[in-house]
């Protein structure tokens, strides 16, 4: 069962179609990239912000998003700042973090099925030359599966590393989260493999 941030919901962000969502992204993104700037990324934010809200979600929501990316604000805010000057340093980053939660926005209201069905019906011209469409679409919902598990493997093995007073080991946390990711990744080219999905 593929599992993303989804949250059921009736406002008019989780009614839109998942294809219009993606193309609101595309040209949200395009125009953040393309006019880089504090006050760009401002305008985005204050957009972004309103979306939240016209979507149900609240201010923890919007921060639980964003949050994954605190080490790279931390590291790469500081660097761009020394190296470029402010106004670079805010447009850089800002528009990492204002186009990451746009996307997450999209995840929050829209089924990892109706996505994939949009990605497999964009890709359709392209089996002419020998692409298969339901094919890629599977790699995303597998790719889109296996990021929840790794993260969950992740805390796991944090905890099970502090419990056991090793917080400082890098050992004691890569090889339990390697060998479980490869154990997951066997799981599922078996299932793929029982469902005649296998080349």
């Amino acid at each position: 069962m593929l599992t993303s941030t989804y949250q059921p919901g009736t406002s008019p962000l989780h009614r839109a179609g998942a294809g219009v969502k993606l193309l609101g992204l595309l040209v949200f993104s395009t125009v953040l990239v393309g006019w880089q700037s504090p006050v760009t990324v401002l305008v985005g934010f204050v957009l972004v912000v309103g979306l939240y809200g016209l979507g149900g979600f609240g201010v923890r929501t919007l921060v639980s998003q964003a949050w994954p990316l605190r080490w790279i604000v931390l590291l790469l805010l500081p660097f761009q700042w020394w190296t470029a000057g402010w106004q670079v340093a805010v447009g850089v980053v800002g528009t990492l973090v204002v186009a990451v939660l746009g996307a997450a926005l999209i995840s929050l209201t829209t089924r990892v099925t109706d996505l994939l069905d949009v990605i497999a019906r964009l890709l359709e011209p392209a089996r002419a030359l020998g692409v298969d469409p339901e094919r890629v679409a599977l790699l995303f919902a597998l790719t889109i599966r296996a990021v929840p598990v790794i993260a969950g493997t992740l805390h796991e093995a944090r905890d099970a590393r502090r419990a056991r007073g090793l917080e400082h080991s890098t050992r004691a946390l890569v090889t339990p989260v390697v060998v479980r990711t490869i154990r997951h990744a066997d799981r599922v080219g078996d299932a793929l493999a029982a469902r005649g999905i296998d080349d």
